[in-house]
């Protein structure tokens, strides 16, 4: 079963491509994607990669996680589903 990570602290210079390839040597990725903003499309310093097996995926953690990546010391752990408020949507204040 895939198992999804979140990886944090990328420099602007991380793209999907070169962050499926960090995470290639450690087993199959599904997928491997860099959030961007969608307004100005630059890194938001984040992403997500997909491991085909959980054990892969713990691999990639335990060799990732901290790893210097372009000057910056990423961190890698188990993806977490979205929190939502409380009222189950999120609100926006206008001022």
């Amino acid at each position: 079963m895939a198992s999804k990570l979140y990886v944090g602290s990328l420099s602007y210079g991380v793209d999907d491509n070169k962050l499926k390839e960090l995470f290639a040597e450690f087993g199959t990725v599904v997928s491997a994607q860099v959030i961007v903003d969608r307004d100005s499309n630059q890194s938001k310093g984040f992403g997500f990669v997909e491991m085909k097996t959980e054990d892969e995926a713990k691999a990639a953690i335990k060799a990732l996680n901290g790893k210097d990546v372009d000057g910056r010391s990423i961190v890698v752990n188990e993806a977490r589903p979205k929190a939502e408020h409380a009222s189950g949507s999120y609100s926006r204040r206008s001022f």
